[in-house]
């Protein structure tokens, strides 16, 4: 079998991403596949995201894992982080050693040290003068994004962006908070499924979550409609 040089998988990755419009149209599967394909492509052990709500509030919407969402859970609490930083100014955040922090930001530190995480990346997802979400990169090891692997991970930040908003089906921004809004309402209901799937079945949440999308996809469903099938019980995984 061929080896699959690195371009032919940066431009997978590309064409993945655009693929989600091709059908039906699910925001949490874009910004899945955007987390889980920067780790795949770059140096990072795990990835989170942030989204802005239809009142600028930013929430949680996509991880690579439990810890990761969990240090951007804690950023949001505490207010300030590196993924927070990046969202409000509308330019990269990098970190290449969380250990030398010290005063600064010492919720993130000390949740990013608890998962085992030394180095964040963050990317802010952007077009033109509008930010509206960071996604960050988190490395085991200390240590900076190669220049090429920073400018990958923005542009597939960037092709996210722009297929959240682009003209063909959000022409107007309260069709945007629409999208956004029904997302947030979405995880909830994703969030509730993965918590019965692990205590029926007794796996881990990200585990909960792998079945849950597996299922989705292979039925051709939403995220949201097959969570909610388990949480009605007519559903089980």
């Amino acid at each position: 079998m061929a080896t699959i040089t690195r371009p032919e998988q940066v431009s997978a990755a590309f064409l993945k991403l655009t693929s989600t419009l091709i059908t039906q149209y699910d925001v949490l599967d874009l910004l899945h596949i955007l987390v889980e394909e920067s780790v795949r492509l770059l140096d990072a052990a795990e990835a989170g995201l942030l989204l802005a709500d239809p009142f600028g509030e930013l929430q949680v919407l996509a991880s690579t894992s439990e810890q990761s969402q969990l240090v951007e859970v804690l950023q949001l609490q505490a207010g300030e982080g590196p993924c927070i930083d990046c969202y409000k100014t509308g330019t990269v955040v990098t970190i290449d050693d969380i250990t030398t922090l010290e005063g600064r930001w010492p919720v993130f530190r000390q949740a990013a040290l608890d998962q085992d995480f030394r180095s964040v990346h963050a990317v802010p997802l952007r077009i033109h003068d509008r930010t509206i979400g960071a996604m960050g990169l988190f490395g085991e090891e200390p240590g900076a994004l190669t220049p090429e692997d920073a400018a990958i991970g923005q542009a597939l930040a960037d092709v996210a962006t722009i297929s959240l908003i682009q003209e063909r089906s959000l022409r107007e921004s309260q069709i945007v908070n629409d999208q956004l809004q029904r997302a947030l309402n979405s995880r909830i209901t994703i969030e509730q499924a993965k918590g019965v799937i692990s205590h029926i079945s007794s796996v881990d949440m990200s585990e909960a979550f792998a079945r849950l999308r597996n299922y989705a996809r292979s039925h051709g469903q939403s995220l949201q409609d097959t969570a909610a099938q388990v949480l009605n019980r007519t559903l089980s995984l």
